[in-house]
């Protein structure tokens, strides 16, 4: 993306917008879960927030309660 410059009004190319996403596969996300049994020691685990982990398992299909019952 070509951006013009509020100091000296040249233009300057900006690459690559904010962090990159997380790619913690779901099998990863359940394995923590069942050995820990709570969803903020398996976040810090994983170290991501427990908020991605409920975005997976939703995106999954599943519930964090279904993940810990099947151990």
């Amino acid at each position: 993306m070509i951006v013009q410059c509020p100091h000296c009004g040249g233009q300057v190319t900006i690459n690559n917008f904010g962090r990159r996403p997380l790619n913690i596969a779901v099998t990863k996300v359940c394995d923590a879960l069942r050995l820990y049994r709570n969803v903020a020691v398996a976040a810090n685990h994983l170290t991501c927030s427990r908020g991605y982990i409920y975005k997976i398992l939703r995106a999954n299909g599943l519930a964090p309660a279904d993940v810990i019952k099947k151990n």
